[in-house]
């Protein structure tokens, strides 16, 4: 082709246009829904996938389950602040499996990286306990494609610096090749009693600080933790404050590098945006909080997204409120009573007091002079209510990206409560509105869904629509969700360059909680991997090429004891993928 006749081809098409990749047509063999007891507490998973009219066989399987040894360590054992091992009141190990603990600490492993470096395979793994904890081992791929762990490599990661972490959730594998993971359901530092006990659930931190809950910040936990890895294999390991501080389900990076969606797990909560000063550096950046102006309240509801913005700051800045004497150990930092003045009588707002509505109910607040930076970045919930943001969605879930389509996707495990309009389950009640901005008045579904959300060439979200929702059928005296449709879609994946979505489960509504495939373009909707029972689907993610292989990494957590894993959360791969990369 002649040098003009490039120039051409190249201004019709643009350098994406010429070098666009053939899209992926995919469709997966679906697994038959359990029947008898031993199918029910087995993982059963497609056996086969047609990739561009080729046909594959593919299976899944294990890599690593709570409890195994390696390189004197133990997968998912926690440890305290001295990195000293925990055990359980009976003397057994502490393992964050979601099962083993009587007490009840925690869900068990949830997401797990896979990460290249210098060409060496990491796992990076996240554990959902209030103790938080990370591992990290190499990995080894056979001539097959096939995973399989490397004896020796297995390694703990201290977050002592840090104060420690705390239920690590959700998490993706960045452009940049690091790990961004999460910290869920912060407690409320307005309880913080005397003694540093807050409630139940938040108190099982104490052993991470040797029993004694003074030494703890309520203000320590809720943050966005991230993991990269040196040449040689180090881990530098920090926490993003500047990102702010609620129940942070997921972190999802967009193809900027600088824009980052935050979805808000619990009841009356926000949905957040990021965006980082600097590409691939989430040190510093402006952070936002949604506003749902509503159009309709059909099929799951649409609305237009305005941006409130929030505050600006660096990580530096909001930790030395934290830690003003750079001390871990000294809890120095601010409490909830140097922010806010509270000013409720009567059950009204007294004048100058702004009336929200939060996962903590309804208030009257007033910010103290020279405390809006800490307002907006260690209480960034109630701030965006008092800004005027949407503090009404429900259990705000999984968050991807097709990035052929320009489409954000959002998972919603329940549309009910603050998304009600002055209800709950349909029944009047007005505890999650009294005060707010009733912004959400949707019908009540127990069974949720997942919304499409437009961008504009800045990855600014504009707008979002329900793609999908669950079926609420009645069973008996039961409320359940269909058996062909999602139950309570957890997180979610998107599959670079094709129609296919993967969406888990995390439900009470299926016996058995399912990952499933949804064709955008078909709407067909096919199983592709049935849990045991007792387990929740975590943290599918999508690795499309790794040497000429693809993987669907996903996480069995917390499964009955009677399943084949015994009870011990795991993380495995659906594949090996060939053509995933084109």
């Amino acid at each position: 082709m002649k040098p003009i006749y490039i120039f051409l081809v190249i201004s019709l098409l643009g350098i994406k246009g010429l070098c666009a990749k053939e899209k992926l047509e995919v469709r997966f063999k679906p697994v038959a829904f359990p029947k008898t007891a031993s199918e029910k507490y087995a993982l059963r998973a497609s056996d086969e996938a047609v990739i561009n009219k080729a046909r594959q066989k593919i299976g899944f399987s294990t890599l690593m389950a709570t409890g195994e040894m390696d390189n004197g360590e133990v997968y998912g054992l926690l440890k305290d602040r001295k990195d000293t091992p925990l055990t359980l009141r009976d003397g057994s190990p502490y393992l964050c499996n979601g099962t083993s603990n009587p007490f009840g600490s925690g869900a068990g492993l949830d997401h797990v990286s896979l990460l290249q470096k210098s060409g060496t395979l990491y796992m990076v793994s996240q554990f959902e306990c209030q103790v938080g904890a990370y591992y990290i081992n190499e990995l080894e791929q056979d001539a097959q494609g096939g995973l399989h762990p490397k004896p020796g490599t297995l390694r703990y990661i201290s977050q002592k610096e840090e104060f420690g972490g705390y239920v690590h959730c959700a998490g993706m594998k960045t452009p940049w090749e690091s790990h961004l993971g999460s910290e869920e359901y912060p407690p409320d530092a307005k309880l913080r009693q005397k003694n540093g006990s807050i409630d139940l659930y938040y108190d099982f931190i104490a052993d991470y600080w040797g029993g004694d809950l003074a030494l703890a910040n309520p203000y320590y936990y809720g943050w966005v933790p991230e993991l990269s890895i040196g040449q040689q294999g180090e881990v530098d390991y920090t926490k993003h404050y500047s990102m702010g501080r609620f129940s942070h389900e997921l972190a999802y990076v967009m193809p900027d590098r600088r824009t980052v969606y935050m979805s808000d797990d619990g009841t009356n909560v926000g949905f957040f945006m990021y965006v980082a000063k600097r590409a691939e550096d989430l040190s510093e950046g402006t952070l936002y909080a949604a506003k749902w102006e509503q159009l309709s309240s059909e099929k799951g509801g649409s609305a237009t997204l305005t941006w409130i913005e929030l505050g600006r700051a660096k990580d530096r800045e909001v930790r030395a409120m934290l830690d003003p004497d750079q001390n871990v150990s000294t809890n120095d930092g601010l409490g909830f009573y140097d922010i806010f003045e509270e000013g409720m009588g009567d059950g009204i707002c007294q004048e100058g007091y702004t009336p929200i509505n939060t996962e903590a109910g309804f208030e009257c607040l007033r910010v103290k002079k020279g405390m809006e930076k800490a307002a907006a970045f260690l209480e960034t919930r109630r701030y965006a209510a008092m800004m005027g943001a949407t503090t009404e969605f429900r259990k705000g879930e999984g968050i991807t990206f097709d990035a052929s389509a320009r489409r954000l996707y959002f998972s919603l495990s329940e549309i009910g409560r603050g998304m009600e309009d002055h209800a709950k389950q349909g029944k009047k009640e007005s505890r999650y509105d009294r005060g707010g901005q009733n912004h959400i008045r949707l019908p009540y579904n127990p069974c949720g869904g997942v919304y499409a959300l437009t961008v504009d060439d800045s990855y600014k979200a504009t707008s979002m629509k329900a793609e999908l929702v669950g079926q609420p059928v009645k069973e008996g005296f039961f409320q359940g969700c269909a058996l062909e449709s999602i139950a309570n879609p957890d997180n979610i994946a998107y599959l670079p360059n094709s129609n296919i979505l993967v969406i888990g489960e995390d439900s009470s509504y299926h016996e058995n909680n399912t990952v499933w495939v949804y064709d955008i373009a078909t709407k067909a909707l096919t199983p592709i991997i049935i849990l045991p029972k007792g387990a929740e689907a975590t943290s599918p993610f999508w690795c499309s090429d790794i040497n000429g292989y693809g993987y669907l990494v996903l996480v069995t957590q917390h499964p009955h004891p009677k399943s084949e894993n015994r009870g011990e959360s795991s993380v495995g791969v659906l594949g090996p993928f060939r053509g995933l990369g084109n």
